[in-house]
């Protein structure tokens, strides 16, 4: 079981993966790092590999599945998880795993909002884009979360072991997010610098793609965390249209004794109904989520009781090293 994991998603990074690796051996020199190569042409598995990391590889194409392949794979105290294209400073990294390995988070998220984001960043649609995610899920979730798509992020062990990831693409830091704010885990904030892509590296983010892709996550996540909230949304809508094309009918039929649009009247009750269903459909599926909730509970425990196994092992492992180091010194 490693101290310090670093993990590096990458796809086609061969302008930057040398120094990136390089920098955090300097600023981690206790941490292993794990390169996961995604179907890289440019030979960025190699220049990984003589650079000193270790490469494995993830065929299914996009971040979500590198970062599944990655957690399901790797055991550590703490991870540390970064991108490959030289945008996010090594020396942050300490800050990031202190959180997680002495102040208890869960975990700890770069928050590059807060520093040189918006004068580095020439992307006018990114810069839009995370500000209008930090507001929407801030607001939905009432959470102070400062920067909801960083790709610099520290994890315990706990959180990477009962994460069920479902996104294949760059939409998994929306989820990683609001995964941690709905399980009420400890989130710490760290201000850190950022700098935009020099030289030959390019982005592979896809503004518009992309965050069509994160707000729909962001979507579909709200449906399945906050069900009530959601399909009472749908539930007010329906009545109140109901309602908006009633009215008249019924004031005409107070007026007049006469219903003389009863196609209308027809599909107001219908409409009312669907209302009623919905509402009743977000109730049932909250009931749902209290029990993922218990469920998710006692998986935690599960795995911190794995964790404590192999803390447990690698300190035996250890004893037995220094007992053979005596042995042979006697």
């Amino acid at each position: 079981m490693d101290k310090i994991a670093v993990l590096i998603p990458c796809y086609n990074e061969a302008p930057t993966i040398e120094k990136v690796i390089k920098d955090f051996k300097e600023v981690l020199p206790e941490a292993v790092i794990y390169v996961y190569d995604n179907n890289s042409t440019d030979g960025t598995d190699e220049i990984a590999r003589n650079a000193g990391a270790v490469v494995r590889y993830e065929r299914k194409q996009g971040k979500g599945n590198v970062v599944k392949r990655m957690f399901r794979e790797i055991d550590a105290e703490c991870y540390l998880m970064v991108d490959g294209d030289d945008t996010y400073a090594a020396s942050d990294g300490p800050a990031l795993v202190s959180r997680v390995l002495y102040d208890g988070a869960d975990m700890a998220i770069g928050d590059r909002l807060s520093s040189t984001y918006f004068s580095e960043n020439k992307r006018v649609l990114n810069s839009f884009g995370n500000r209008l995610m930090r507001k929407v899920i801030n607001g939905i979730f009432s959470s102070n979360i400062k920067d909801i798509m960083t790709g610099y992020r520290a994890f315990s062990f706990d959180f990477v072991k009962t994460f069920p990831i479902s996104s294949e693409g760059f939409d998994i830091e929306t989820e990683m997010t609001i995964h941690a704010i709905d399980k009420k885990m400890q989130i710490e904030n760290v201000v850190i610098e950022y700098k935009d892509r020099e030289g030959e590296s390019k982005s592979k983010l896809h503004p518009v793609k992309d965050g069509l892709k994160a707000i729909g996550k962001m979507i579909s996540l709200y449906k399945n965390y906050k069900p009530v909230a959601f399909f009472g949304i749908i539930a007010a809508v329906l009545l109140i249209i109901a309602l908006a094309f009633f009215i008249p009918i019924f004031v005409e039929f107070v007026e007049t004794g006469l219903v003389p649009k009863i196609p209308t009247l027809i599909v107001c009750g219908f409409m009312a109904m669907a209302a009623i269903v919905s509402l009743f459909v977000g109730i049932l599926l909250s009931n749902i989520v209290h029990k993922n909730h218990q469920d998710f509970e006692v998986a935690r425990l599960a795995a911190h009781g794995r964790y404590n196994d192999l803390m447990g092992k690698a300190e035996a492992k250890d004893k037995t090293i220094i007992s053979k180091i005596k042995n042979k010194l006697s």
